[in-house]
């Protein structure tokens, strides 16, 4: 069976069978050739990656700006962020949306991503405590490894890891919304928003 055919699978099966109360869902994807997982809820869609247009006088890790139907979506690019050269756009690239919490309020912002790879299930006693070493990744950004199979992945704690600060550090560098149009590239009005559909599309070998 193709990769993709697996993961559209696997979505269909997550909707026929129930889940735990404690089991939560996570969306894992890779940078840098590590795997990373982010919570379901915090996510919003994926996106092809499009042009996105550099912003001056913004942090190193911030790729630039897109244009999310009208609205301004500032990119972090998770490798430069952990201390990693910046990632190489392929035609498996795409941009995950999120959505952060600041001070009661909530901000959508995009992680850069080298590939998708699936939506998977995780109950508390299948996620380990965060070595104190041995990782790319700040601690603080972490809130546990997943078990997958016989490998882990890093499940991040976005709202750390995509900070207030860095989304003001884009909006002040763009004076208006006119500009904020001009930065930002046209945008794709036939985008599939399902997670778990676009999961499949970017995965891997797709």
């Amino acid at each position: 069976m193709h990769a993709s055919d697996q993961a559209s699978k696997q979505a269909s099966d997550q909707g026929k069978k129930p889940l735990s109360l404690s089991t939560a869902q996570y969306l894992t994807f890779f940078t840098a050739g590590e795997e990373y997982a982010v919570s379901i809820v915090k996510i919003s869609e994926i996106v092809e990656y499009e042009t996105v247009t550099t912003v001056p006088n913004t942090p190193v890790w911030i790729r630039g700006v897109t244009n999310l139907r009208g609205r301004v979506l500032p990119v972090v690019d998770l490798a430069v962020k952990f201390g990693l050269p910046p990632s190489r756009i392929t035609k498996f690239s795409c941009i995950i949306v999120t959505e952060v919490n600041f001070q009661d309020e909530r901000l959508t912002m995009g992680v850069l991503a080298d590939s998708v790879s699936q939506v998977i299930d995780l109950a508390p006693d299948e996620i380990e405590e965060t070595p104190l070493f041995g990782t790319r990744v700040k601690t603080e950004y972490l809130l546990g490894m997943g078990a997958m199979g016989k490998k882990f992945c890093l499940i991040l704690d976005i709202d750390k890891v995509l900070s207030a600060d860095e989304l003001l550090a884009v909006t002040e560098s763009i004076p208006d919304e006119a500009a904020a149009s001009q930065l930002a590239a046209p945008e794709n009005d036939a985008q599939d928003t399902g997670i778990q559909k676009k999961a499949a599309h970017f995965e891997a070998g797709a």
